[in-house]
């Protein structure tokens, strides 16, 4: 087989996969060796990440690999943003990491606020403020006297920790180290101010590295476990959102998109952060990106909505996607509007009810099916969409004429048309696989296989077929979008 082949390891809050690129001719072609779930879970009272099953996990992914007869070149790993392990001086874990919705960070944002004031912060990383952010869980630790942070040596976020993991060595990718709010970006190092508020010396951090760096070969002790041979573990753009951004198929800049999963990171491509008051009080965020370039973005809950409430019903029977696409594709339009980011969404323990209970408070008719709730949260999401987007226009003054959704959420042909509706944009759908061609097209470039950020978005147009969706029903949708703009929130 001629050209090039490489394995990515993309690791969600719902599910892991490790996939198998192959590059010929200008074309990537994909192969999903294996999917496996991942999820919170819940000891003594916190939400923690099972890091050690995962790494089995990965393991038995290069494996099954081997066995199907596939060599890559090289590997790499991406995962979700801002959690993070705490190592002693042997290297040893001194506790599962905490997911970031656990309760333990509740409040912190706030009390740090009395030691740092929020236009310090935010003039320091440019980072938007979300209450889990990497460093109010710090501050959560040290305010609940953690015993870990007495006997820390090593803070190791999650891609690094598997890097680690594999190879031995600890280093923080570029792209993550930005989503930590610990990171200055016009300084280009960790923001010592802010570790010193929190008594907590910057020893603890890596050194920082840019995406498609060779970290090391991958240890002896897997190579004879898994089969394989001692390949490059690459740092990647280890933040999924960064992969995926770099995957966008897009030409010219004036475009947006949405990285479309659990979470909806709606954005820009900029070469330089922007970090001004209007974009503290719109509370955007900055997150590094390949090539140097940043992702000026707003986290929306995203489908984080639809999967809760689809595992409230699986308690009942199991309701595949498709089977709700089609039953709220049918549904009445526009009888409920709900603001996806209501504190509320986060982690309830079921969102079903806290759904209803928001409609109660806002004065709106409740869901009365499984259709209706479906088609509220994703006309919600299309009219939050609209909402950032004119933000975004606003804050950079950068004119946006399509919209690239990609990710999972690009196969939901009812919130692309509804995006597009309501944004009076054509929205490219695809690819749905952004982050893992992400992930392998950075490798490809560390490699010497691809010379450019460009070329990869080339690669991508010439492999993968994209759905455009024209906006239909533009005034009907206008009159909803004035009806989410006056919405009481409770």
């Amino acid at each position: 087989m001629g050209g090039h082949s490489y394995l990515a390891f993309d690791l969600g809050a719902e599910s892991g996969r490790t996939i198998f690129g192959h590059l010929e001719n200008g074309r990537l072609t994909l192969k999903e060796i294996n999917r496996f779930p991942n999820g919170m879970r819940s000891i003594q009272g916190h939400l923690h990440w099972d890091v050690h099953h995962l790494f089995k996990e990965i393991k038995e992914g290069i494996k099954m690999c081997v066995l199907l007869g596939h060599l890559p070149e090289s590997l790499g790993i991406d995962t979700w943003g801002v959690d993070f392990a705490l190592l002693d001086k042997k290297g040893t874990l001194l506790s599962l990491p905490f997911a970031y919705r656990d309760q333990k960070n509740e409040g912190a944002m706030e009390e740090f606020f009395q030691f740092v004031s929020r236009e310090r912060i935010y003039a320091l990383t440019g980072t938007q403020f979300l209450q889990f952010n990497s460093l109010f869980q710090l501050y959560a630790l040290k305010r609940d006297q953690s015993p870990h942070l007495r006997f820390v040596q090593n803070l190791l976020f999650m891609p690094d920790l598997f890097n680690f993991f594999m190879t031995g060595k600890k280093v923080t990718e570029f792209t993550y180290a930005t989503t930590s709010q610990l990171y200055n970006p016009r300084e280009k190092k960790w923001e010592k101010e802010l570790f010193d508020v929190l008594s907590v010396p910057t020893s603890i951090m890596q050194d920082i590295v840019p995406p498609g760096t060779k970290i090391s070969t991958l240890n002896k002790s897997i190579c004879i476990e898994t089969g394989i041979q001692a390949i490059p573990v690459l740092a990647v753009a280890s933040h999924d959102t960064a992969s995926a951004v770099a995957a966008v198929p897009a030409e010219n800049n004036n475009w947006a998109f949405i990285s479309s999963g659990t979470w909806s990171c709606m954005g820009i491509e900029i070469q330089r952060p922007i970090i001004s008051d209007t974009a503290l009080k719109l509370n955007f965020t900055n997150e590094g990106g390949v090539e140097g370039t940043f992702r000026f973005l707003k986290n929306i809950m995203g489908l984080w909505l639809l999967q809760e409430c689809r595992r409230i019903w699986a308690k009942n029977d199991l309701y595949s996607y498709k089977n709700l696409m089609d039953a709220a594709e049918a549904a009445p339009s526009f009888q409920s509007i709900l603001e996806p980011d209501w504190a509320g969404f986060l982690n309830p323990d079921d969102m079903t009810e806290e759904i209803r209970r928001f409609c109660t408070k806002t004065g709106q008719r409740l869901p009365e099916s499984l259709a209706s709730y479906v088609r509220c949260i994703l006309e919600s999401l299309a009219m939050k969409y609209r909402f950032v987007l004119e933000q975004l226009e606003s804050i950079s003054s950068h004119t946006i004429e399509r919209i690239h959704i990609i990710g999972g959420g690009a196969k939901n042909r009812l919130l692309c048309q509804f995006t597009a509706n309501v944004t009076s944009r054509p929205v490219f759908a695809g690819p749905s696989e952004a982050t893992a061609i992400g992930n392998i097209l950075v490798q490809a470039k560390a490699l010497g296989h691809i010379r450019s950020l460009r070329e990869i978005r080339g690669i991508i147009r010439n492999s993968f077929p994209l759905k455009i969706y024209q906006p239909e029903n533009v005034r009907v949708w206008e009159e909803a979008y004035v009806s989410f703009l006056e919405l009481p929130l409770p």
